[in-house]
């Protein structure tokens, strides 16, 4: 069982050994990478390419690693004492199981998505660590002892908010997506829009390369965002000519998918002033 890439997503050759080297190794798999270089996107082509079920836990700054093993409803459980009903003497019907208990109960083996790992409380990553470890975790409300039937292919995105525990990262097999080169890009966009011209494609990127290059940059644009860029492009059917910018106006054409902070749209429009008075 190897993954080779799938035909909505290129895959570079490293990336693919990171996945099948972490699928071998039984180890969760931990990608970096600046935001819009595809992390989450790769979980769900890794799933679509080895043929499994996906089951995505989305991180946020309030997420507790124990909800990903289950959470304990005791309102719920006291309501319904106080109303007399006959479910409360059943404690199992007041656990809500969560998403790890989820990939562990499959009858099949699933990939298991941590999305943004780092968003989350420092402690966090800490918290998980026996059971991405052992495969395993106990109910203490039920008695029960929750194992995998088939281990997860675990896959763990993080943007780099913030530094991840040491014992964590000795657990995991670590690989850093970085930007595409310019051939790579061209790749991925004929995946996306495979009638598109490679003259506007050719003048496209190198001004989206230029962008991203720029000195003093808040934010740099990602693949998403140039995917989006060429979106509109070919819906207002621009041509080459169209795109190409002069001193008097170094703002891209549609600049709004690219540049995402007024701070970034105001060095372009230094840039075409400085043009203007050196003329």
């Amino acid at each position: 069982m190897k993954f080779q890439g799938t035909e909505s997503y290129v895959a570079t050759d490293d990336l693919m050994i990171a996945v099948n080297a972490a699928v071998t190794l039984e180890r969760p798999l931990l990608i970096k990478g600046e935001p819009g270089t595809g992390k989450t996107e790769l979980a769900k082509q890794v799933a679509l390419g080895l043929g499994m079920e996906l089951i995505e836990w989305n991180i946020k700054s309030t997420t507790k690693a124990q909800q990903g093993l289950y959470e304990y409803d005791a309102v719920s459980r006291l309501r319904d004492s106080q109303l007399g009903e006959e479910r409360v003497h059943d404690v199992a019907n007041y656990i809500r199981k969560g998403k790890l208990w989820q990939a562990f109960e499959s009858d099949k083996r699933v990939v298991l998505l941590i999305d943004e790992v780092d968003k989350a409380d420092i402690e966090f990553p800490n918290d998980l660590l026996q059971e991405l470890d052992k495969m395993a975790f106990h109910v203490y409300e039920t008695g029960q002892t929750v194992s995998a039937h088939k281990r997860p292919v675990v896959i763990i995105t993080s943007n780099n908010e913030k530094e991840l525990p040491d014992a964590f990262l000795r657990r995991c097999f670590f690989h850093y997506i970085r930007f595409p080169d310019e051939q790579t890009m061209r790749d991925i966009v004929k995946v996306h829009y495979p009638n598109i011209k490679d003259g506007l494609l050719t003048t496209a990127l190198t001004q989206f390369f230029d962008v991203r290059e720029q000195p003093g940059l808040k934010k740099k644009p990602s693949t998403s965002e140039v995917l989006d860029w060429l979106k509109l492009i070919l819906a207002e059917d621009l041509s080459p000519e169209d795109l190409k910018r002069d001193g008097a106006n170094a703002l891209p054409k549609l600049h709004g998918a690219l540049l995402k902070n007024e701070q970034d749209v105001h060095l372009f429009e230094r840039l075409a002033f400085m043009a203007r008075s050196n003329r």
